[in-house]
């Protein structure tokens, strides 16, 4: 699910900040992001530990 709304996200951004810009739309760099993108998101929500902490 993080990869198909990664690519769904920066798919949108990228369409408009191109439009806003003048440039034309290209979904092969916007899939690419999108990949680098879900491999962060996955990789920091991995390294977040997954039990509470006790106070102390």
């Amino acid at each position: 699910m993080t990869f198909f709304w990664s690519i769904l996200l920066v798919s949108m951004l990228n369409y408009v900040a191109g439009s806003i810009a003048n440039v034309e739309f290209n979904f092969a760099t916007g899939a690419i992001i999108s990949v680098v993108l879900s491999v962060l998101v996955i990789l920091l929500g991995e390294s977040l530990p997954g039990e509470p902490t006790t106070d102390h």
